[in-house]
């Protein structure tokens, strides 16, 4: 992707939602009504992903891998965390400029 691609994203405040942020291209829906900035660096790295796989499949293999470490450490929060989606994601959310310097694909070094 062009280095100076910026990413569509369209930001719904939801105060109801049960997590800080969720992203289903090309909408974050964030529980703040301003929500910080390594938080939508952390939501504008999925829809980086969203990108590469494609709605269905990511959140198919987003669904199949939580079942995956679910098994494998027992408790939601663990599994939830060691998703390579997410993995990626809160590894890389404080750094603003990591979308710029990214490859693609780069889930795959924390499958």
């Amino acid at each position: 992707m062009p280095k100076q691609f910026r990413l569509p994203m369209i930001l719904v405040h939801t105060p109801f939602l049960w997590v800080e942020g969720l992203t289903f291209f090309p909408w974050v829906f964030c529980r703040d009504a301003s929500p910080p900035k390594w938080l939508l660096n952390h939501e504008r790295i999925h829809l980086r992903q969203q990108l590469e796989l494609g709605i269905f499949l990511f959140y198919a293999w987003y669904l199949v891998e939580f079942l995956v470490r679910l098994i494998q450490y027992r408790r939601r929060y663990a599994a939830y965390r060691n998703i390579s989606f997410e993995r990626e994601a809160y590894t890389n959310d404080k750094d603003l400029i990591y979308l710029k310097t990214r490859k693609a694909w780069a889930f795959w070094k924390y499958l």
